[in-house]
């Protein structure tokens, strides 16, 4: 089993559900990415998604697409995303990493290179955001060979049909979006998220994680009565850069990401 599914497996088993933590690499920097990441870890993060920057997002609201933007600028690159990987990994040999990118740079580096090279700096998945689950067979194919998980997201307005196809190459877990449009910190949870993850439960065995929006702890606690986890990522992109000078910028990252841990707890 990957990483991904020991995590869930052992959630299941402590009645807990998933704080999956995103955060963009290279914002402010390689350093502080490292920095920011073991922070999320002790502080009780499930799983860190880490945002590979490109220029020409389609599913990134403001807040990531500005990260993105200022990584890119200080020079951030595919491969040294790897750098970050690594890194990470000699301080976090458990924690489950999800790479979130576009199909270009993979396409741009290789598929069964990029794939290879990811495995062996230490990710555990991909969420490849404008890849359709039709088109990705062998996207698919090439990450199981090199023990990567793949994870497709699902949105409210997604067809049965879609639902299907998601659920049949998803591994590790399915991210749902909880609305349609880009991402961003939102004030409140759209009342018809119970129905969409009811939905996908009903065609997917797979675990559940909602995000696009989740910034408070309310929202969490809502959102965790239905689903397997949340994920929280503007939010924090936010706060990263907003203390990116404070040296108390890990603490405030890993108390927020500790009250939002706590949020995840059955009541």
């Amino acid at each position: 089993m990957s990483r991904l599914g020991d995590q869930f497996a052992l959630l299941r088993q402590r009645g807990e559900k998933a704080l999956v933590c995103f955060v963009t690499a290279g914002d402010p920097s390689p350093e502080d990415t490292v920095s920011i990441v073991r922070a999320l870890d002790h502080a009780g993060a499930d799983v860190v998604e880490i945002g590979i920057p490109f220029s020409d997002p389609l599913a990134d609201g403001p807040s990531i697409q500005a990260a993105s933007q200022r990584a890119l600028e200080a020079g951030m690159t595919t491969r040294k995303v790897l750098r970050i990987v690594r890194e990470i990994r000699e301080y976090c040999p458990k924690l489950p990493i999800v790479l979130m990118t576009y199909i270009n740079p993979i396409l741009h580096y290789g598929l069964a290179a990029w794939a290879a090279d990811a495995a062996d700096a230490g990710a555990d998945a991909h969420i490849v955001t404008d890849l359709t689950p039709e088109e990705s067979d062998d996207w698919v194919r090439i990450s199981k060979a090199s023990g990567l998980d793949t994870i497709f997201l699902l949105a409210p307005t997604s067809t049965p049909a879609r639902i299907d196809a998601a659920a049949a190459r998803s591994t590790g877990f399915i991210y749902c979006v909880s609305r349609t449009g880009v991402t961003g910190a939102r004030q409140d949870v759209p009342v018809e998220l119970t129905d969409v993850v009811s939905g996908i439960k009903g065609r997917s065995r797979l675990p559940i994680c909602v995000g696009f929006g989740v910034s408070q702890t309310e929202h969490v606690r809502t959102i965790c009565a239905f689903a397997d986890g949340v994920v929280v990522g503007s939010a924090l992109v936010d706060l990263v850069h907003a203390h990116a000078d404070d040296p108390n910028l890990l603490l405030l990252v890993h108390n927020y990401a500790l009250a939002l841990k706590e949020a995840t707890a059955p009541r």
